[in-house]
């Protein structure tokens, strides 16, 4: 397994959840990428995604089958949100855009997750890399990431 699948699988073990990080033959970078690899509706793909609120990250776990409102997002934050380059997002979490995990980042970082996500018994996440998931509860990641649910969503 890739080190970087291997620190995912490592952070999930150290949280007491049994969880399993597959790696699958199939770019699994995108949400619909991911949920054609594991066979499941892209609305339960949780997509993690960086954003900057001035220079500080925000960690925003939302449904593959929605884009993330900026505005409310912004609300939520506190103040205005951007999207930083990959380079950024790889220094941030330590991991590449595609790859970019729930938790098991090199800091911690504040973390939202799409309460649309509440409505699936499983959702599938990225660990690590563009090749490899893990399914889980979207409840139990939530508790997992630290992350705080809330609307993100732009319907």
């Amino acid at each position: 397994m890739h080190a970087n699948a291997v620190r995912v699988q490592a952070a999930l073990a150290a949280r007491g959840c049994d969880a399993e990080v597959v790696e699958l033959p199939a770019r699994t970078a995108t949400a619909a990428e991911a949920a054609a690899a594991v066979g499941c509706d892209v609305a339960a793909i949780a997509k993690s995604l960086v954003f900057l609120v001035g220079e500080e990250p925000l960690l925003v776990i939302a449904s593959g089958a929605h884009r993330v409102a900026e505005g409310r997002l912004a609300a939520l934050a506190g103040g205005p949100v951007r999207r930083p380059d990959a380079d950024t997002v790889r220094r941030l979490t330590g991991f590449p855009v595609g790859g970019v995990p729930p938790l098991g980042h090199d800091r911690p970082l504040r973390t939202l997750l799409d309460s649309d996500l509440l409505g699936h018994p499983r959702i599938w996440a990225a660990a690590g890399t563009p090749h490899a998931l893990f399914a889980i509860a979207p409840g139990e990641l939530a508790a997992l990431a630290g992350a705080e649910v809330a609307d993100v969503a732009d319907r």
